[in-house]
């Protein structure tokens, strides 16, 4: 929806704009866009990877086409962990870069710059959710065209298949903002995807020491292009089209991914030595391979606690592959175990009035309630709920895993963030955004602050197989004692610029940055040594690196390095809130300054102050569109949009205007259910203990009748044990490409069969094969 103001422009008046109140309107924002021109004509944005981080250079194009002068706002996301390091605006001939500022002074800037008839361009952080920025391109006169050149870096983060994971979010769906929660929403104005009117092209290059493998996108791609012979260098396309119905997801494989490194970046020549940009920084990733003794004892307790959005723009597949996952993950826990399950929307509910003992009951109890769970609960309040689990005391010697599935669509990011902080001593958090637009900020920031991992399910991703995978982590003893020693030359110090490690897990990286202050020769090496203790086990991993600095980084490092220390302390500044500050927020707003990297106290401001023409008349406020995703439900054979009652209102300690009420709640008749995947009907068989009964079910779910079931069971051999070493045929010989799936309840089975110590294994593993028509061998199936 493009709300205009064609009021004349007072001063301050980016607090003043007009409020529109109860407009009934489609979810994904008024049709108003065909009557109401848009002045952001294209977008081009270039990728450049190197290795583990990634340095992305965004271009909007700008026209006013009207016959007044424009003002241009848009309200856009941004990775969560971006550190934004470079603004600029092009008019003509003039080139304006932006300086950084402390916010409210930048703000007044802008609006004394507006109100004195010149241009001026204001980019800031959202106060709620450090994911979505807001763009202000302010007097543009008509026929004038603007370019704006928005630049940032970040880290790619390792997914489960050791593919790096870059994404480019283009989708912004509406947050919900809690009744009652601190400070004002975020107001977006948003269109369904195929109405947004301006294009995107998108190009990366990517460039790493390891040749590069692949790169596959959820979009199409144009084919990969090596620049060089041994496949270090390559570059990639965006084909033509881009529809805005998905982020733009990019995996990048390198061969042996898995190395530690360490690179050094030089300082800036003009930075103040012993400064954070005028000293050399090194970044360190590392990889822990724990011992293989250690990694195949899975843990047998724990308390589960499984948290499920049941909002309603979680409708339709949504909800049904949840369902599908809450299946597996429910026959996957161990035995000896508690468990709970929560789902939230604008409400939340809980299977158990307090986490049970995993049993064959409790198990079915929970299915049968999870079997009913549709996206039917209003808006996205995660808060509350949150508060409830944290509330519940813990179980002794059970540690408390909680598992977070939302599509993130919430506004009060920061606060949600900061009570999983304050709670990370009592538990390890894991978190999964589904679907487009999922916020990048809310689901990374609650794994790294409760000492978990994040996973995002995008496009046709399956949910099953990265959801096991956080299971299997969750699952893996925990690694305490974690410390990180450096040796360096003598007249070199050190100062850690990342948080402390909190968190290991097997195989996934852990990124340290830190500043190196003092002379060294130019052959001197340095050393790094992570320390921690595992199961019991002792075990360290050492890391020597060179301290010369490596070519052509720019100051990549030095921005990441300052992102991670800005992030620090703005969450000491919340934690501290309402006692002294020490000083935490003028620390903010002067490393932001000193590194150009924006904060959420700080905001980039350029004014043309070349221009001698006054620009006259009132201005006109133009909101540029952002695409958004809703799920549309098919109901009585009719499509039905979502409608929902949004009121806007600007407040006065935000440039960001609010949204209120999101009032999303729908009863409708339950769409069809598909048929049921085969590999989920046979784990929905499976009992709690691991086994599985010998049933017609079962003989259906092998694809056979009963009495060829019953009739080709070995004499002495049990119906159970039968039954679970043909379950367990069946899994290897017909679903070994969904083995990360079914692999921890296959493992549950196989120490049922041990601990049964059954005569006659070998012989149900042949006449399985027979049956079944495999070939799979009785030490494949872990026995």
């Amino acid at each position: 929806m493009g709300c205009v103001n064609t009021t004349t422009r007072k001063k301050n008046c980016s607090q003043q704009l007009p409020v529109h109140t109860g407009m009934m309107m489609n979810r994904c924002g008024l049709l108003t866009l065909q009557r109401e021109p848009v002045p952001l004509k294209s977008i081009e944005v270039e990728l450049e990877v190197r290795d583990h981080v990634a340095t992305v250079v965004s271009t909007l194009n700008y026209e006013n086409k009207e016959d007044k002068p424009l003002e241009a706002v848009f309200v856009f996301p941004l990775p969560g962990d971006a550190a934004v390091c470079h603004f600029s605006a092009q008019i003509g001939q003039t080139q304006i870069v932006a300086e950084v500022k402390e916010k409210q002074k930048a703000r007044e800037e802008y609006d004394d710059a507006l109100s004195s008839g010149q241009q001026a361009f204001l980019l800031e952080e959202s106060d709620q959710s450090p994911d979505i920025f807001s763009l202000r391109v302010g007097s543009l006169p008509p026929g004038e065209s603007a370019s704006i050149r928005l630049e940032y870096v970040t880290e790619l983060a390792v997914q489960a298949d050791d593919g790096l994971r870059f994404c480019l979010p283009a989708v912004l769906n509406p947050r919900y903002q809690p009744q009652g929660s601190k400070g004002a929403g975020v107001q977006v104005t948003s269109v369904p995807a195929s109405l947004v009117p301006y294009s995107l092209s998108f190009s990366a290059r990517v460039s790493s020491p390891r040749p590069v493998s692949k790169v596959e996108s959820n979009c199409s791609l144009d084919p990969l292009q090596y620049l060089n012979t041994d496949q270090t260098q390559a570059t990639v396309k965006l084909a033509a089209g881009h529809k805005f119905d998905r982020d733009v997801e990019l995996l990048i494989y390198y061969k042996d991914a898995h190395q530690p490194t360490a690179v050094v970046e030089a300082g800036q020549a003009s930075a103040e030595p012993g400064s954070l940009m005028g000293d050399p920084v090194v970044m360190v990733s590392l990889y822990p391979e724990f011992p293989q003794s250690v990694m195949s004892s899975t843990a047998s307790c724990g308390e589960f606690v499984f948290l499920m959005d049941r909002s309603g723009s979680m409708s339709n597949t949504r909800i049904r592959s949840a369902r599908d996952t809450l299946l597996l993950l429910l026959k996957s826990l161990p035995v000896g175990c508690y468990f709970n399950i929560y789902s939230f929307g604008s409400r939340y509910e809980h299977i158990f009035l307090k986490s049970v003992e995993y049993s064959q009951q409790t198990m079915e109890e929970a299915l049968k309630k999870v079997e009913q769970m549709e996206a039917d609960l209003g808006g996205t309040e995660i808060l509350q709920p949150l508060k409830h689990i944290y509330s519940q005391p813990c179980i002794q010697n059970q540690p408390r895993q909680l598992f977070v599935f939302t599509d993130g669509e919430v506004g009060n990011t920061k606060e949600v963030i900061d009570l999983v902080k304050k709670n990370s001593g009592s538990h390890r958090c894991f978190s999964f955004g589904i679907g487009e637009g999922a916020s990048s900020a809310l689901i990374n920031g609650m794994a790294k602050e409760g000492g978990g991992d994040a996973q995002f399910i995008t496009g046709t991703d399956r949910m099953q197989p990265k959801v096991m995978q956080s299971l299997r982590f969750a699952l893996q003893p925990a690694v305490v004692d974690i410390s990180v020693t450096w040796d360096l030359p003598q007249e070199v110090s050190v100062t850690v610029l990342s948080p402390p490690i909190t968190t290991l897990f097997q195989g996934q990286r852990s990124l340290i940055y830190a500043q190196l202050t003092g002379q060294s020769s130019e052959a001197a090496e340095g050393c790094v040594t992570l320390k921690y203790s595992l199961a019991g086990h002792p075990s360290e991993n050492q890391l020597h690196f060179s301290l010369r600095p490596a070519e052509d980084t720019g100051l990549t490092l030095h921005r990441l390095g300052a992102r991670n220390l800005i992030r620090s302390l703005e969450m000491e500044e919340r934690d501290r809130r309402g006692q002294q500050d020490g000083g935490v927020k003028e620390k903010v707003v002067q490393l932001s300054v000193q590194s150009g990297v924006s904060s959420s106290f700080t905001a980039f401001i350029a004014v043309n102050k070349d221009n001698s023409e006054v620009i006259q008349g009132p201005l006109v406020r133009r909101n540029i569109p952002t695409p958004c995703t809703f799920p549309i439900l098919k109901s009585s054979g009719r499509h039905m949009m979502y409608a929902s009652m949004v009121m806007y209102e600007d407040t006065e300690t935000d440039g960001f205007p609010m949204m209120e009420e999101e009032n999303q709640s729908r009863k409708s008749a339950v769409p069809e259910q598909p048929p049921r995947d085969p590999l989920l009907q046979l784990v929905s068989l499976q009992e709690a203990s691991g086994c599985w009964l010998l049933d017609p079910a079962l003989a259906a779910a092998l694809g056979k009748t009963n009495e060829e079931v019953e009739k080709s069971k070995p004499e002495k051999a049990s119906s159970e044990v039968w039954a679970t070493i043909l379950a367990l045929i069946w899994l290897h010989g017909f679903k070994m490409d969904a083995k990360d799936e079914w692999e921890l309840l296959a493992m549950k089975a196989a120490s049922w069969l041990c601990a049964q110590n059954a005569p006659c294994v070998s012989e149900c593993v042949d006449a399985g094969n027979v049956l079944l028509g495999c070939s799979v061998k009785k030490e494949a199936l872990g026995l």
